[in-house]
């Protein structure tokens, strides 16, 4: 294999990884975008107050499940102390 041949074969390999590499940039930089459109979209949504409200009562109801299950599992390790 000459000189010649190893610079050929070594730029066609760097053109194929910056064609491959550009692929992958503009695949993230689509995501990227994507990600920051659902943001603002979620932000305007919580403007609206019927929307905030939603959202806080599912918080709220979250919490209190969480509340409730952490008070059974209490309850059963105090019934099992009392055996």
């Amino acid at each position: 294999m000459g000189i010649k041949t190893f610079f050929k074969n070594a730029f066609a390999d760097m053109k194929a990884d910056a064609k491959a590499q550009h692929e992958v940039d503009k695949a993230n930089m689509a995501a990227t975008k994507a990600e920051s459109k659902a943001q603002w979209e979620e932000a305007k949504a919580m403007g609206k107050p019927e929307t905030r409200k939603k959202v806080m009562q599912a918080q709220r109801d979250e919490q209190i499940a969480a509340a409730q299950q952490r008070q059974a599992e209490a309850q059963t390790r105090i019934d099992a102390t009392k055996k």
